[in-house]
């Protein structure tokens, strides 16, 4: 038995295969699941689990994430819609959007949905962090905006970055989960 990551990015892959190391191998699939409009994290990744887990057929279980960035003085915009804002909005514009704010301060969040015959299951990881001009080169999104530490995601290395990210914490939560139920 695999757990199927329903995702296009491979990095996300290779990051649940180092979590789960020794419990269970990961597959990727890439299945493109109705994401519902939604304020909320775990009601997405939830439903994008069942959904797929019911499409793909197989006994094997699978795996949904969803994430945002939250900016505390934005009202936690742009949450589960960042995305579609880094899409449309851009980083700079999102960036020069919170400048104008006294408080700066931000999270990341993570929750994963996982599925199987029994039903579904959420874990949720985040970050506490502080937005600040951009910086770095490395990363994607949101990172060179986010300082963690006195340091934006950008300017982390990949471990660095993995060592403390939001996708982390909850694949931790998840695969302690998952090595107790002993699937």
């Amino acid at each position: 038995m695999a757990i199927r990551f329903v995702t296009g990015n491979e990095g996300k892959v290779r990051e649940a295969r180092d979590y789960l190391e020794g419990v269970e191998s990961v597959e990727q699939i890439e299945y493109d699941y109705t994401e519902v409009q939604s304020d909320s994290l775990a009601e997405i990744a939830a439903h994008g689990a069942r959904e797929a887990f019911a499409e793909l057929g197989s006994a094997d279980p699978v795996l949904v994430d969803d994430a945002g960035l939250f900016v505390d003085a934005l009202g936690g915009f742009p949450g589960p819609y960042s995305a579609y804002v880094e899409d449309t909005v851009g980083v700079e514009r999102l960036w020069r959007l919170a400048s104008e704010e006294e408080n700066r301060r931000a999270h990341f969040r993570t929750v994963l949905a996982y599925a199987d015959a029994d039903g579904t299951e959420t874990f949720a990881g985040s970050v506490a962090g502080t937005l600040v001009p951009p910086r770095g080169e490395s990363g994607f999104g949101y990172d060179p905006i986010f300082e963690y530490n006195g340091r934006t995601m950008a300017e982390m290395t990949t471990e660095e970055k993995n060592a403390i990210s939001h996708r982390g914490r909850a694949l931790a939560e998840f695969a302690e989960w998952y090595a107790e139920r002993g699937e």
